[in-house]
């Protein structure tokens, strides 16, 4: 079997989720279990929504909740038409809105938005758009039975990023999930969601909806993973920044989740582990082109010194400096259990003799931070700083492949350098007015023009195979 997820842009309006009914009829020999995002937008909404509400802004609140009402309720009516059924349907999406405005007056009443509250909300988009999508593979002849992606997928209580309990999840898809499968039929399941161990809805991240189907996909043993959204795949850079950057058409799971960590938008970073873990492929397609090659993510893909630029702003720089970190051992693990105690990741790290600096793209915690990291010595805080990474599984092998990076910034300032662990990650730390200019720079250092002047040619891996037609 297989795992088949639409993205919000692929499940976004009535003629999106007809060719996401398409793509899955084509599936039907490999026995697929689909995954689908919130409606494009959806998400957002309601958190505005959840913010609106908690301010006291409760008319606000509302005029969104009736948003979301009025744009299900109208593609419902473009793929759906008229009858009984239809009004079914339309009558359980109209009673979903009804419970939303509900807890928008709750947390109107009450004034205070916590994690557990815009969990709650939070999870509507999903909700929404199974249950709009269910309907209309089934109209479309299709044998799908709706699944709430909460009775499978089962975390912790940190609300807003819970973390998936990977054996609970294998238990119940394979108690769930799979009797379906074998009866011929196609489970159709909301990603994003789930509840904790005590039956609480949580979510798992922005851009969860990938980390479900990958748990999915681990739990179940897939033959693949496929992720539907709306570019061709991985590029060796983003387009908005470097329009000359090149689909890659293979690449390794440690490059991929590299990429995704470091500014790659095409998929989630935590998709990759589940994944990884159980040597399952996943496949990047274009729904809006799925007779395209994609990119298929593999452990054994051809080995290159780049194989992509990735790039993100609004970083934060964080330097300690103590003379207690010289010959202390043990001083890093209690700077690092501050981050740890705070929820914060940190996602670059370089140290001297007395001074550590990091980075975090997540200043929500910073304030806070900042009081326990003074205990351990002098802070210096660096706004509006910028990542851009070099990523390449022969990285590190090739000093003259660092060398040529650095040369390519010539004239930015760099403020921190890191080889990642596994040497297939070169972080350079600049200004972040600089980014665009950066990524553009090396990409054309890597693949638009070789040292010696002639166009750099794109290496040609192994094509994975083209989807089935639809």
């Amino acid at each position: 079997m297989i795992v088949v997820k639409f993205g919000g842009t692929s499940v976004g309006d009535a003629a999106a989720i007809s060719r996401a009914a398409a793509i899955t009829r084509g599936r039907l020999p490999r026995q697929p279990l689909v995954v689908v995002s919130a409606l494009s937008r959806a998400t957002n909404e309601l958190l505005a929504i959840a913010d609106q509400a908690a301010q006291g802004q409760l008319i606000l609140a509302l005029r969104g909740v009736e948003g979301l009402r009025d744009r299900h309720l109208a593609e419902c009516q473009t793929l759906l038409g008229d009858g009984s059924d239809a009004d079914d349907v339309r009558a359980e999406l109209s009673a979903m809105c009804d419970e939303l405005a509900g807890l928008s007056e709750a947390l109107s009443v009450l004034g205070h938005l916590t994690p557990r509250s815009l969990d709650a909300i939070a999870a509507y988009g999903e909700l929404l758009s199974s249950t709009l999508v269910h309907a209309a593979f089934c109209r479309y002849g299709l044998p799908m039975e709706l699944v709430d992606g909460r009775d499978v997928v089962v975390t912790d209580e940190l609300y807003t990023r819970a973390l998936p309990d990977l054996e609970a999840i294998t238990e119940r898809a394979r108690s769930v999930l799979l009797p379906i499968i074998r009866r011929g039929r196609v489970p159709l399941v909301g990603g994003f969601i789930g509840r904790s161990h005590a039956g609480v809805t949580t979510t798992i991240g922005r851009g969860g909806s990938d980390f479900s189907a990958a748990l999915f996909g681990a739990a179940l043993g897939a033959e693949a993973i496929e992720i539907w959204t709306d570019v061709d795949g991985m590029l060796t850079a983003d387009p908005r920044s470097v329009p000359r950057a090149r689909l890659i058409e293979e690449i390794r799971f440690d490059e991929a989740s590299e990429l995704a960590t470091f500014g790659a938008k095409v998929l989630h970073p935590s998709t990759i582990a589940p994944a990884v873990q159980r040597g399952i492929p996943v496949l990047i397609f274009n729904s809006r082109r799925p007779e395209g090659h994609g990119t298929r993510i593999t452990p054994d893909a051809p080995r290159r010194a780049v194989t992509a630029i990735a790039g993100k702003g609004n970083v934060t720089v964080i330097r300690v400096t103590s003379s207690r970190m010289l010959l202390v051992p043990g001083f890093l693990r209690t700077l690092f259990e501050v981050f740890e105690r705070h929820r914060t990741s940190v996602d670059v790290v370089a140290t001297s003799e007395i001074s550590v600096s990091v980075t975090v793209d997540d200043p929500s915690r910073l304030e806070t931070l900042m009081v326990d990291l003074r205990a351990l010595g002098d802070v210096a805080i660096e706004r509006n700083r910028a990542v851009v990474a070099v990523v390449g599984a022969g990285l590190g092998g090739d000093s003259a492949t660092m060398a040529r990076a650095l040369g390519a910034l010539h004239g930015m300032r760099v403020h921190m350098i890191s080889l990642s662990a596994t040497e297939i990650n070169l972080t350079i730390i600049i200004d972040g007015d600089r980014l665009v200019d950066a990524m553009r720079a090396l990409h054309s250092e890597f693949f638009d023009v070789s040292p010696t002047g002639p166009p750099t040619p794109t290496p040609t891996p192994t094509r994975p195979p083209r989807p089935e037609a639809a």
